[in-house]
């Protein structure tokens, strides 16, 4: 029988058909069913047992994460990433977390937190992209020189004349002098890029409220943590951060945009959802994505067979019957 908990994979880690070590037992049983608190009470007492017995596991996918990265991230960097997140998902299912990590792999972003990071959502894994992995891709695309996202304060001194010639249309000089309480909150978001050849793009301005209506209106992970009276979703724990973050992604509507960051966005709103993050994946990853399609349909308390999309199958029938091409057409096809 196939091992289908991570409890049973971490039992065939290394090598598959020896006996498995004591503490590899008890950490494959907290990774399994056990709570964050008895997670973390088993990550101390164990010495990290459980973060290694995960990472034996994720060892055997070494391959699949050297194809997914591109040539100018290490592996090595970053399956030590990876070790650092471990703990808090190692109760993820095994499908969702593979997904997951190879969806970070495949944009060659390092889910350290800066750039990426993995999201736990009840038993699911999910792959969240931050704002500077976004201002990453915008720079591999090669069409941009730099990008620039910024916050203005109450008490910052700023201009914005959409009707002015670029680059006096905007200016921002930061009350760096004064006291936090002095510059005041932050008011507006803003982001813009400076284009290979010399040009600037248009500014793209987002007040709070713009944030809190694309928060309210678009953000299904924040909707969930309010409705289930949870207040760690992104937007609980760090809005300002999603705050520039919508103001980046604003500028795809005003600047040329790479395929890779078009599907960046797609990944990140389909994870947002609760969807499954499935991007041009490797044929060899085509059981554990599966796995994960069934996994997160069980986290959602579908009963329901997981069905495969096909095409309908129309016959042809000439728009003729009595056209003399139209009969020597179907001969042909009936051929």
């Amino acid at each position: 029988m196939a091992a289908s908990t991570l409890k049973d994979r971490v039992r065939h880690a290394v090598q598959p058909g020896e006996p498995t070590k004591p503490e590899q037992v008890r950490a494959a049983e907290a990774v399994d069913g056990g709570t964050a608190e008895e997670l973390h009470a088993a990550e101390r007492q164990d010495g990290g047992e459980t973060t290694d017995a995960v990472l034996a596991w994720l060892a055997r996918y070494e391959e699949h994460f050297t194809q997914a990265l591109p040539s100018h991230v290490d592996t090595g960097s970053f399956l030590a990433a990876v070790r650092a997140i471990l703990p808090r998902l190692a109760s993820c299912t095994p499908a969702s977390l593979l997904q997951a990590l190879l969806t970070c792999a495949r944009f060659g972003l390092i889910p350290n937190g800066r750039h990426a990071t993995i999201r736990r959502e009840g038993k699911l894994a999910v792959f969240v992209p931050m704002y500077q992995g976004y201002v990453e891709l915008m720079y591999r695309s090669g069409r941009v020189a730099s990008v620039h996202v910024g916050m203005i304060h109450a008490g910052d001194e700023w201009n914005y004349e959409p009707t002015a010639p670029s680059p006096l249309d905007f200016t921002h000089r930061p009350g760096l002098a004064l006291t936090r309480e002095q510059r005041g909150k932050p008011i507006l978001a803003y982001a813009f890029c400076w284009m290979v050849g010399g040009t600037r793009s248009q500014v793209v301005i987002l007040s709070r409220e713009d944030a809190e209506e694309i928060r309210d209106k678009y953000s299904d992970a924040y909707q969930r943590a309010k409705e289930s009276g949870r207040d760690d979703s992104f937007w609980h724990t760090d809005f300002d951060a999603m705050w520039g973050k919508s103001t980046l992604r604003r500028l795809h509507k005003v600047v040329p945009i790479s395929a890779e960051l078009v599907q960046l966005m797609k990944a990140d709103d389909a994870g947002d959802a609760g969807r499954v993050q499935v991007l041009h994946a490797p044929d060899e990853d085509a059981q554990a994505l599966a796995d994960a399609a069934v996994a997160h349909a069980a986290a959602e308390g579908s009963q329901e067979p997981q069905r495969v999309a096909t095409l309908p199958r129309t016959r042809w029938q000439p728009k003729r019957p009595g056209s003399r091409k139209d009969r020597r057409r179907g001969r042909g096809l009936r051929r």
